[in-house]
C-alpha cells in the first residue's frame, strides 16, 4: 500500500497542495503547501467538517484519512463531512485495514475491500469514474496478523509481498470531488 499510496501523493503535486488529515501522522512525510490534522476522537469528523472562527468549512485541496475510517461509528457521514472540506477538483486519500485483527483505538467498527470502499465513496457523492481504489494482501501475511505480537514486523527474509486479489489485508483509494 505504502508504495501506491506515496506515487499517487506525489502524482498531486504535493508542494501545491493545502491538506488536512484527520487523524493519523502519514501526511507529515510529505511537503506540502500546508497541513493541518485534525485528531480523532478529540475531533469527531462523524458530527460535521471542521469550521473556521465563522463557521464556514475549512476547504483543502487534500485530505487524508489513513487507518482511521474502521474507528468510526459512522463512516458514510464522515464522508461526507469530509466533502465538505474539499474544494472543487479536491482529493481524498483513504486506507483502511480488511483482513486485520481488532484493534479497539478507541473502538473498531468496519472494514471494506476496494470494491467496497468505492462503494462508500460513490454513496457518499464521488462520481465513480472520479475514484481509484486498491487492495493488497495474502494468506502469509494474514497468518503474520493472527501472531500474538501485533503488529508484525516486517521479515524481508521470510515474508511473501505477492499479492492474492481473492485475500485483501489493506484496501485504500483516493477519490476526486469534481
Amino acid at each position: 500500500m505504502s508504495k501506491s499510496a506515496r506515487d499517487w501523493m506525489r502524482r498531486l503535486d504535493p508542494p501545491s497542495l493545502d491538506v488536512a488529515e484527520i487523524s493519523g501522522k502519514w501526511g507529515r512525510s510529505f511537503d506540502f503547501k500546508s497541513y493541518r490534522a485534525f485528531r480523532y476522537p478529540a475531533y469527531d469528523i462523524c458530527a460535521d467538517a471542521p469550521r473556521d472562527e465563522s463557521g464556514t468549512p475549512f476547504k483543502f485541496d487534500l485530505v487524508i484519512a489513513n487507518q482511521v475510517w474502521e474507528h468510526l461509528d459512522r463512516p458514510y457521514a464522515a464522508t461526507k463531512n469530509v466533502r465538505k472540506m474539499m474544494r472543487k477538483g479536491a482529493h481524498f486519500f483513504v486506507a483502511v485495514p480488511f483482513f486485520i485483527p481488532y484493534h479497539g483505538a478507541p473502538v473498531d467498527c468496519s472494514r471494506w475491500s476496494a470494491r467496497g470502499m468505492k462503494n462508500l465513496l460513490i454513496e457518499c457523492g464521488f462520481a465513480e469514474d472520479a475514484i481509484e481504489s486498491k487492495q493488497w494482501g495474502n494468506r502469509h501475511a494474514a497468518r503474520r496478523n493472527m501472531e500474538p505480537d501485533w503488529p508484525p514486523e516486517y521479515d524481508p527474509e521470510t515474508d511473501d509481498l505477492t499479492d492474492d486479489p481473492d485475500f485483501p489485508i489493506l484496501t485504500w483509494a483516493l477519490a476526486q470531488k469534481t
